[in-house]
């Protein structure tokens, strides 16, 4: 009644089955390695803008669908021209890089932060209100502006941020925390415009 010695045919049958899904089981990890590469921005490894987008969409549906808050901020690094001018694209890609991983180690675990151009980020915020998006533009200004890059000194973040209203889709609700990123750029740089088209929403960084 104890156990059995396996037969050469059920070695066979182990073997046989052991061969033919070894490569399905590593062709699988491999697609999901590819996967996981083709979402990330290989100089910050931040998610990318393809990866934004498809994010955004889904997120944007999923709290549209189930009446839950969502907000998004787009923000970029003040006079990143005239850093790149002075430092050269290597010293620019540096600095891009320095202030990337300071947005990995500030952003909350369910917020999802990526880079979708040169020098412009996005953080897509589920569960959460302009004010809380705010707040978290606070953290990431202090954490950027707190080391001083050499050749460069300090660098600061402008921001806009957009809260999802009933009716918007991924686009409605980028275009309005774009435009509001260019209205705290126009209004003096770092700073960020929370207003999203409801009255007095600037907030300048004090540091």
């Amino acid at each position: 009644g104890g156990d059995r010695e396996p037969s050469r045919d059920e070695i066979q049958e182990v073997e046989l089955l052991a061969t033919s899904s070894g490569p399905a089981i590593e062709n699988a990890r491999r697609f999901r390695e590819a996967r996981q590469l083709a979402d990330i921005d290989a100089l910050t490894e931040l998610h990318n803008r393809r990866f934004f987008q498809e994010t955004l969409e889904r997120e944007v549906a999923r709290a549209q669908r189930y009446d839950r808050p969502l907000a998004l901020m787009v923000l970029d690094l003040d006079d990143f021209k005239a850093i790149n001018d002075r430092t050269g694209h290597l010293g620019g890609d540096a600095v891009l890089a320095q202030a990337a991983e300071r947005v990995r180690e500030v952003v909350r675990s369910a917020d999802i932060a990526c880079r979708i151009g040169g020098d412009e980020f996005a953080v897509i915020l589920p569960e959460s209100t302009r004010t809380e998006a705010e707040q978290l533009y606070s953290r990431l200004q202090r954490a950027v502006s707190s080391q001083s890059v050499p050749d460069v000194g300090r660098l600061f973040l402008s921001a806009g941020i957009a809260e999802l209203r009933r009716g918007d889709d991924a686009t409605s609700i980028f275009t309005r925390a774009d435009a509001a990123l260019y209205r705290a750029k126009n209004a003096g740089k770092n700073q960020v415009d929370a207003q999203d088209g409801l009255g007095d929403g600037f907030r300048r960084f004090d540091a």
